[in-house]
């Protein structure tokens, strides 16, 4: 059996040339590269990798996530470990943005390493024949976990508990939105299309929330913190999620969300003529 085949991108020499020689002591089989253009171009030949074991943070045009996107594209069997000397790094973010198989802080544990890499050369198979799903059927299957983690972000604000609402009251309007944005993320993928129903939707939702008592910086806050439980429940699903298209639906997501505060804020503020509000 041929040894794994390595693709090793650092632009730190000292750590390239290390890594190098303790990884082809242990059997693999290393192509290295000091930058990003380097690693495109060994992506881009004939040769096949097993790995890819990349710096996140490089200096010049690209980085750890440019070197992952092309290998996930390229070779999408690839295991793609990258490591970064950045702790504060938002793990949820990065996991949907990377496509990584996992992601490691600097100083690195060369045993680890090495044990790491050959755990998800065992599982690689598993991997690459796991069932995924689109971002749209998660959010709509999983729409009561993030309706109940939206509300338990909600209770933990003193200022919207202020206002006295039932749950019922509270999350009246999320099935209906996270219908109409799974329904915007199945169209032809383009931030500039907006699905019309939400529309309607958010305005009698900010319609609503007026006569309820709320004010502009309380629904801006309630749209903020569904962006977070949306993403939140994506990083609990990483396993299930389709990343084909895991970018532009980020965007779709973020986009549709924004949009629909917007329409709520012009009814919650009286903006929008009453001949909609009688529609």
């Amino acid at each position: 059996m041929p040894n794994p085949r390595v693709l090793l991108v650092d632009d730190n020499d000292a750590v390239r040339t290390t890594l190098k020689q303790v990884l082809e002591v242990e059997g693999f089989e290393v192509v290295s590269a000091s930058g990003v253009n380097e690693a495109l171009a060994h992506i881009g030949s004939a040769v096949k990798f097993d790995i890819l074991l990349s710096d996140l943070h490089m200096p010049g045009l690209g980085d750890g996530l440019t070197v992952v996107s092309a290998m996930r594209h390229a070779n999408a069997q690839a295991v793609t470990l990258v490591f970064s000397g950045y702790p504060e790094m938002q793990a949820a973010t990065d996991a949907i943005l990377l496509q990584a198989d996992e992601i490691l802080l600097k100083p690195l544990s060369i045993p680890r390493l090495i044990e790491l890499m050959r755990q998800k050369l065992v599982s690689r198979t598993q991997l690459a024949t796991r069932r995924t799903e689109s971002v749209a059927n998660i959010l709509e299957s999983d729409s009561a976990a993030i309706t109940a983690e939206w509300l338990t972000r909600v209770k933990g604000n003193p200022v919207l508990m202020r206002i006295p609402l039932s749950d019922a009251e509270r999350t009246g309007h999320l099935p209906q939105l996270i219908k109409d944005l799974a329904a915007r993320l199945r169209q032809p993928q383009s931030t500039d299309a907006k699905h019309t129903r939400s529309t309607s939707a958010a305005q009698e939702h900010g319609r609503l929330r007026r006569k309820q008592g709320y004010s502009a910086t309380l629904i801006v806050e309630e749209s903020r913190m569904l962006q977070v439980s949306i993403f939140h429940t994506l990083q609990n699903n990483l396993f299930r999620v389709d990343f084909s298209l895991v970018l532009v639906d980020v965007m779709t997501i973020a986009d549709e969300v924004d949009e629909q505060l917007c329409q709520a804020m012009r009814a919650l503020t009286g903006e929008l003529p009453a001949t909609v509000f009688a529609a």
